[in-house]
């Protein structure tokens, strides 16, 4: 990727954060940490990675971010100073869980040692 794509990126990470830590009104989309996002060198598409504090909804909070991605974009476009505002979309983050994982089987190895 190219560093101005970079910027926009990192850009969206802290204005999407703040939206849903201060704007949406949705109790199902608290607690949600925004990890990273992906946009295509075109700005067409964003891809917004998310994690889930409570693990048990994470279906409904993923569920709920998707039908408000509508809303998130119109007030990126108030915050981002973007020609074209990228349609998103947001997909949950498993390389946490994959780094507990491994965590996990260093820990058991040292153990058994």
């Amino acid at each position: 990727m190219s560093i101005k794509i970079d910027r926009i990126a990192s850009n969206f990470v802290k204005e999407i954060s703040y939206i849903l830590a201060n704007e949406i009104k949705n109790q199902d989309i608290h607690f949600v940490t925004v990890t990273d996002c992906k946009v295509t060198n075109d700005l067409s598409f964003a891809k917004v990675y998310v994690t889930v504090l409570d693990q048990e909804k994470k279906e409904a909070t993923m569920e709920a971010l998707n039908n408000a991605a509508g809303f998130i974009r119109k007030m990126l476009a108030d915050r981002v100073d973007v020609r074209h505002i990228p349609e998103l979309s947001f997909v949950y983050d498993e390389s946490i869980d994959y780094g507990k994982k491994i965590e996990t089987i260093i820990e058991q190895i040292h153990e058994d040692k």
